[in-house]
């Protein structure tokens, strides 16, 4: 039995797995409150780090307080990932997620 394809032949290509690829659902960057940073500090990161305006930081800020945790960011997963990472140069707890919405 020769196990090389014939010209003829074609592979079988999973068609599925290349389309979940390219349509994958973005990634979202989610803050966790902690018992550690002040409300002010938060609300700066998120103005330094995102470019948010004081009023929609403090927004944010006021969401990872009173609800535990805020998204404030969304996009592939390297930029997500990187978005964590530079959250976490900044002391903040944060994870990231793909967003199931």
């Amino acid at each position: 039995m020769n196990a090389a394809l014939s010209i003829t032949e074609t592979p079988d290509i999973d068609v599925d797995s290349r389309e979940e690829t390219s349509t994958e659902s973005p990634w979202i960057v989610l803050v966790w409150n902690d018992p550690i940073n002040l409300m002010s500090y938060v609300s700066f990161v998120f103005q330094k780090l995102f470019g948010y305006s004081k009023a929609e930081a403090d927004r944010l800020m006021l969401d990872v307080h009173h609800k535990g945790r805020a998204v404030v960011s969304s996009g592939t997963r390297e930029k997500a990932e990187m978005d964590v990472f530079r959250l976490h140069e900044h002391g903040l707890w944060a994870t990231l997620q793909r967003d199931d919405r």
